[in-house]
């Protein structure tokens, strides 16, 4: 917000004249700055919506819709509101001796080396540690839920619609009669797997405020508590000792490893290694609960979901580092695309930093600060927004369409089954015999 004072300006914030497409664009910059919000959108925008588009059944509608929407608020949502809500300012603050419980909540979301390297009481630092490790833990829950996402939305389909088999989900056959056996099979083991990801989600919430209450006083619970919050640093330092450096290495292996929180503004935030195991716990979930329903369900799983937990954890960050390649080879935008001394392109500057950039153009070119901000606005909308915009495209539509279309193609060309003999059926793919 620009308030006047006497002769000066303050800039704060964006210019309460912008207007139309430069506001619309400068709101979607903003949703740029946090992870959860970023993610949440892109993941909306390219699972939910291409499949809605091309979806094969209301069955189909339904379930991928409830798969979706739980998996969005799992992915982007799960870990900072248990781990901020219900852990650090419930659980885990009950466990803290009351003289210390303050320092501990006020302090959680430091992160671990500006912790180490603090001038905090050495006892605070343990607890804080332990804690946080604890906390870390506990939210083993997220990735559970998410392991047995797919087996909720196979007892979603079966409950509502009475159908758990993946042929008629897909459309592929309309007329067949649905498998007791097989109904019975998806409902077991559907249960089972959902109590049994309960359970280990209680386990690590159990064990993580045993972390927090006690581990401050083991050197080894402390290790251990440095190595699950931070095991990309860990690997680089083994990395180091035989021999192998490299700047890029260590800075992949700290953002998509690390399993400790990002600090936003004190508060617990998703972070890149957060997201990656929770993806890829549920890629496997799905591919487990695919197998229940029918090999073509799982051959489905197996075409599509890799490429989307890639693009989930990565977002289009490699779409984005290629663009902005180009970009700058080209000369365009250099106040936001820069090279450093060794010509590699530093980070763009952020939504919050554009205006004070605006504010040291509007100064340089005699101009006004929302005319340079608004410029501003519309050239970072193009560096973000034409990679966003293309794996849209690319992993929505196209890598639906594909697997959708790779489907019927192995529906309409899997091998008849041979004639059997009066009274059983053989399942193929479960391997089990079964009364018909």
């Amino acid at each position: 917000m620009i308030t006047p004072v006497g002769n000066n300006v303050n800039f704060q914030g964006a210019a309460p004249n912008l207007k139309g497409k430069t506001k619309a664009l400068d709101k979607f910059l903003k949703s740029q700055e946090n992870l959860s919000s970023t993610r949440f959108i892109q993941g909306t925008l390219t699972n939910w919506f291409p499949k809605a588009v091309l979806s094969r059944s209301f069955i189909d509608f339904s379930e991928f819709t409830f798969l979706e929407t739980l998996e969005s608020g799992i992915f982007y949502f799960a870990a900072p509101f248990f781990g901020e809500h219900l852990f650090r300012n419930g659980l885990f603050k009950s466990v803290q001796p009351e003289k210390a419980k303050k320092d501990v909540v006020k302090n959680l979301a430091t992160g671990l080396n500006e912790i180490k390297n603090s001038k905090l009481d050495k006892n605070l630092k343990n607890r804080l540690v332990t804690t946080k490790a604890g906390i870390v833990l506990a939210c083993i829950t997220v990735p559970a839920m998410e392991y047995a996402l797919g087996f909720a939305k196979n007892l979603f389909t079966l409950k509502v619609f009475k159908v758990s088999d993946f042929n008629k989900v897909a459309n592929l056959e309309k007329d067949k009669s649905q498998d007791a056996a097989q109904a019975e099979r998806v409902e077991k083991h559907s249960k089972s797997v959902l109590l049994k990801t309960g359970l280990l989600a209680l386990g690590g919430i159990g064990a993580g405020l045993a972390l927090a209450a006690a581990g401050h006083n083991s050197k080894a619970a402390r290790g251990f508590s440095e190595a699950l919050l931070e095991p990309g640093e860990q690997i680089s330092k083994l990395l180091h000792k035989a021999g192998l450096k490299s700047e890029k290495t260590d800075n992949f292996l700290k953002d998509y490893l690390k399993l400790d929180f990002d600090n936003s503004n004190g508060k617990f935030a998703l972070s890149k290694g957060q997201l990656a195991v929770t993806c890829i716990t549920g890629l496997f979930g799905y591919a487990s609960a695919a197998k229940d329903r029918g090999k073509l369900d799982y051959y489905e799983v197996l075409t599509r979901v890799p490429l989307v937990v890639l693009y989930t954890i990565f977002g289009s960050s490699i779409l984005d580092a290629g663009f902005k390649k180009i970009l700058a080879d080209k000369g365009k935008y250099p106040e936001l695309i820069k090279r450093n001394e060794k010509g590699v392109i530093e980070n763009v500057p952020t939504r919050k930093e554009l205006p004070e950039i605006a504010k040291r153009l509007a100064a340089k070119n005699g101009t006004s600060y929302t005319e340079e901000l608004s410029k501003l606005i519309k050239q970072k909308s193009v560096i973000t927004g034409v990679p966003y915009l293309f794996s849209l495209v690319a992993m929505g539509f196209i890598l639906s369409g594909v697997s959708r279309l790779w489907t019927q193609y192995r529906f309409n060309h899997q091998e008849k089954p041979a004639a059997e003999p009066v009274g059983y059926h053989f399942d193929e793919f479960n391997k089990t015999k079964m009364i018909s």
